[in-house]
């Protein structure tokens, strides 16, 4: 977004020391003063009278064009007599009395938008950083706006930016970055206090950028990582706990109970053995202890005499 300068707003005020409303009444009573002197003539009445009239009519509408003044409805025009402070005028139509009569300024009470920044600015962990911000502000009291401060708009800029660079000076890079939302408070705060005696309130600011060097930024997304991956390790150890857990809690209870080891073996065995082409390889201990040598041969027999497909079982074939 343009700043708008000191020479833009000067350029502004001299374009209007003049409206349309002024030039039309202008033209009006100098195209009046023609008519009265074409109508002198052709009644034989004088030059000087003619002249005289022309005259006339042309201060008329001079007077016109720069007393009558004309303020939208969102500013007011500061008027000084003399140099010393007459009032404030507008929105609308209103006089002023040339020469005697300035506007030095127009105020403009809509809510305004200003882009700041902060350009490589050390944070308290000496950090280099760029921040872009952008502060919303409106004038709440014309008269201070024009005489307690001599460009209210650039003050404003410089205001936001200087309050900006003590804020990043005072915080680490880590705050800066999550801490967003404190910080528009905060420079709210310390802007507002400064231009409420210039008749400005801050109404709101916001951060929208923060840029920090290239290196740093690969080396926090390095960080970023390797805490992620220590997350996922530590997440994997108490699952590792928890499972060792349950197991010694199992093993307690097939300690005390011979049966129910037994039994899921055998089950073990049997979900084992349901696949087609499954090997199991069963220690010799558990086979001798549990007799699952049995178990296995009958699960063999069982498998041997199972029909193929669409064939009968044996006992109709018999």
């Amino acid at each position: 977004m343009a700043k708008i300068t000191t020479q833009d707003l000067k350029a502004q005020l001299a374009a209007r020391q003049v409206n349309a409303v002024s030039v039309t009444v202008f033209v009006l009573w100098l195209s009046a003063g023609v008519v009265f002197a074409l109508a002198a003539s052709a009644a034989g009445w004088s030059d000087l009278v003619a002249g005289l009239g022309v005259s006339l009519a042309a201060l008329f509408g001079l007077y016109f064009l720069f007393a009558l003044k004309i303020a939208n409805q969102w500013e007011k025009a500061v008027v000084l007599r003399f140099g010393r402070f007459r009032g404030l005028y507008g929105p609308g139509l209103f006089w002023v009395v040339p020469i005697v009569d300035y506007i030095p300024n127009w105020i403009d009470h809509r809510t305004m938008v200003t882009p700041f920044s902060a350009e490589k600015t050390l944070t308290r962990d000496t950090v280099p950083v760029n921040v872009d911000a952008v502060l919303f502000w409106v004038v709440w009291d014309a008269q201070k706006a024009a005489l307690e401060v001599e460009d209210y708009r650039t003050a404003i800029a410089w205001a936001a930016q200087t309050a900006l660079r003590d804020i990043i000076g005072k915080m680490m890079l880590a705050e800066i970055l999550v801490g967003r939302e404190a910080i528009d408070r905060e420079l709210q705060k310390i802007i507002d206090e400064r231009t409420t005696p210039w008749g400005v309130s801050v109404t709101s600011v916001e951060i929208r950028d923060i840029v920090i060097p290239q290196d740093l930024e690969v080396a926090m997304s390095r960080q970023a990582q390797a805490e992620r991956e220590r997350q996922a390790r530590v997440i994997l150890g108490e699952s590792e706990k928890q499972i060792a857990a349950s197991f010694a809690e199992a093993a307690r209870a097939y300690a005390d109970n011979p049966t129910a080891l037994h039994l899921r073996a055998m089950n073990m065995l049997f979900e084992g053995l349901k696949e087609k082409g499954a090997l199991m390889i069963v220690p010799s201990s558990a086979v001798e202890t549990m007799n699952l040598g049995g178990l296995t041969g009958l699960a063999a027999l069982a498998q041997g005499a199972r029909p193929a497909d669409g064939a009968p079982p044996a006992a109709e074939r018999g």
